[in-house]
């Protein structure tokens, strides 16, 4: 976490008025674990209730690339959810040598103890009116409603801006046929790198891509050179997920899977593996074969760290060595998005 987020939590309800900030929105229904590493929080992780088999498998190898030398247990939920997910999880976790320093249920403004003595009818806290709260929010941390509220920041835009952005990429796929004309890729290659790293400065200085420009991106990223080029690029500035998290969101439904990929890597880079996750969710239903947005699935479902897959991610200068020059047939990815009748929506 970075260091002006960082919360104090000396109690049971301020660890529960701060799990919201953790994850980006309130949990219901979940299995919260944090991991601790001495007194610090090194990772929280969460699940769906009612626990799959197998679901705790890879927490013991995310526990230990974090250095967790203990944990916290948090169920969101009614008994009947929440209590097998908490027997579950410390009857796991006795196994591996970690502690679990607690083990809360908490349902309806009010937490339990499910390891130590507590009132049969539980202790009251109010979440979202705790100091903890209050200071994450000065801090500039953000908590959503709820999961759905998380998903719509994700979701295609609609009513004029979606009209708006149909004007556009149909504009930016007839320029498109303009440069596969020139046959020149090495260009068109140029163009989409440079629209990348113009992208990211703009976002850096608080400045929105155009309709056209948003559209223009959102086709280049198609030829997987360009795509790379904005993943090798990504990095702790919070301007890659305010541009992904615009593209996805502006881009015809589509063509969103690249942008809806990269949000999910600088997400997930930052931390926010609920946001990642919605990302995919959007990139793999409009393509479900897309490599990275596979690979990324694969990586947080098992609990990979962004460090994982980043330490072996290539330089631009390694990316061109390895592609070689651009070929004609790097257009292909693109020409088939705007030309498959079964891809296109009507306009």
């Amino acid at each position: 976490m970075p260091i002006d987020h960082r919360l104090r939590l000396s109690s049971p309800a301020d660890i529960l008025a701060a799990i919201p900030y953790l994850l980006g929105f309130h949990p219901a229904d979940s299995l919260v674990v944090i991991g601790l590493e001495y007194v610090a929080v090194r990772v929280a992780t969460r699940w769906d209730l009612p626990l799959p088999p197998g679901a705790l498998d890879d927490l013991l190898p995310l526990l230990a690339r974090e250095k967790a030398d203990a944990t916290i247990l948090a169920a969101f939920g009614p008994a009947t959810l929440t209590a097998p997910a908490l027997d579950d999880a410390v009857r796991f976790l006795s196994t591996t040598g970690i502690g679990v320093h607690d083990a809360l249920r908490a349902h309806d403004g009010r937490y339990w103890s499910h390891l130590r003595p507590c009132p049969p009818d539980g202790v009251h806290y109010d979440a979202e009116a705790h100091p903890v709260a209050a200071e994450a929010v000065v801090r500039g941390m953000v908590a959503l409603p709820d999961r759905e509220a998380m998903e719509r920041t994700v979701a295609p835009a609609i009513g004029p801006a979606r009209e708006a952005m149909n004007r556009a990429t149909e504009q930016a796929e007839r320029e498109v046929w303009g440069w596969v004309e020139k046959a020149d890729p090495a260009a068109y290659l140029a163009d989409g790198i440079a629209r990348v790293r113009s992208a990211v400065e703009s976002y850096e200085r608080g400045v929105r891509l155009s309709d056209d420009d948003a559209a223009r991106l959102g086709l280049a990223l198609w030829m997987i050179r360009v795509r790379d080029e904005a993943w090798t690029l990504i990095d702790d500035r919070p301007a890659h997920m305010t541009l992904w998290r615009d593209l996805t969101r502006r881009l015809s439904p589509h063509l969103v899977t690249p942008a809806a990929s990269l949000l999910a890597a600088s997400a997930w880079r930052m931390g926010d593996c609920a946001l990642a996750s919605m990302a995919l969710d959007r990139a793999l239903k409009a393509e479900p074969r897309y490599t990275m947005a596979l690979i990324l699935t694969e990586a947080i479902a098992r609990l990979l760290t962004p460090q994982d897959v980043g330490d072996r991610m290539p330089t631009p200068e390694q990316l061109d060595r390895e592609m070689g020059p651009p070929l004609m047939s790097w257009f292909t990815p693109i020409l088939q998005r705007i030309t498959d009748p079964d891809l296109v929506p009507h306009r």
